[in-house]
């Protein structure tokens, strides 16, 4: 069942001020309800190799998926479950191939990427990812990240060291402890959230984030709603305003309707019965 009427989605990325090419990627197919972000670095150019690598992984082993086997588990309750699985094992797909690139060609060594992905299917959101791209929801007019990052401030937060807020104002929040490529395994972080109508996802690269507090993105969506591409270029506009210090990336996609998936004639009765 494609998506395409169910969600809106828009997008934007820009290189920023300071640096000189954009090592970030990103990729959506609505017909299979997927949206992947990737913050590529390492190297000249060779960011921009890892993030294209990851975002093209995930975007033709999901397609290929769900064209060729999830079509037959959506008729099933397993779906949600082949969703996750799906997107984690393109993921760490990626990162094989990153790993392999960058150890057998010499202006590839180091790149490595972070990512961000979602995968929208009855009435429900598996998200993955590994590093410092982050994904937000804004419900109810309440931000809400959906991911934590892999980074040494966000342990350092975990462990009780800084405050939320305090990470915010922080000058070093691109240690990240978890990125695609850097290890021939890589632990995809994978979750699974409800969704519903009027629900708004943001996924974006640490060029919007290091530049703008949670607050701040959250008065711009609020501000602009109406308009997902207007959101879309206030964001990035204003990174630009406060310094554009990296690439920056944003996705946004709103829950226009309910997107039930389709059930067949056994898993109607396994619903009935409780089962």
């Amino acid at each position: 069942m494609s998506l395409k009427n169910k969600l809106e989605f828009a997008a934007m990325t820009d290189t920023g001020r300071v640096r000189d090419h954009n090592e970030d990627a990103i990729a959506s197919n609505l017909d299979t309800g997927m949206v992947v972000l990737a913050d590529g670095m390492g190297g000249y150019n060779a960011g921009e190799v890892a993030s294209g690598i990851a975002v093209k992984t995930v975007y033709e082993l999901t397609t290929e998926a769900c064209t060729r086997e999830v079509r037959q588990e959506r008729h099933s309750d397993n779906g949600l479950m082949r969703q996750t699985t799906v997107l984690r094992d393109a993921i760490s797909r990626a990162n094989k191939i990153i790993h392999q690139t960058a150890h057998s060609q010499e202006s590839c060594e180091g790149m490595g990427t972070t990512i961000v992905a979602g995968m929208f299917y009855d009435n429900r959101l598996s998200v993955a990812h590994v590093g410092d791209s982050r994904m937000y929801r804004l419900r109810n007019n309440k931000l809400e990240r959906i991911t934590l990052d892999h980074s040494l401030l966000q342990e350092l937060v975990d462990r009780g060291f800084y405050s939320r807020q305090e990470a915010e104002r922080s000058t070093n929040k691109n240690y990240v402890t978890r990125a695609l490529g850097v290890d021939n395994v890589v632990q995809v972080e994978v979750q699974e959230v409800a969704v519903e109508p009027g629900d708004l996802y943001l996924l974006c690269s640490d060029g919007l984030s290091d530049m703008m507090d949670d607050e701040e993105i959250h008065l711009t969506i609020s501000t602009f709603s109406a308009n997902l591409e207007k959101v879309a270029e206030q964001l990035v506009k204003l990174s630009n305003d406060h310094g554009g210090k990296d690439n920056i990336s944003v996705m946004l996609i709103q829950v226009l309707e309910p997107f039930p998936a389709k059930t067949g004639l056994w898993g109607m009765l396994r619903k009935l019965i409780g089962r």
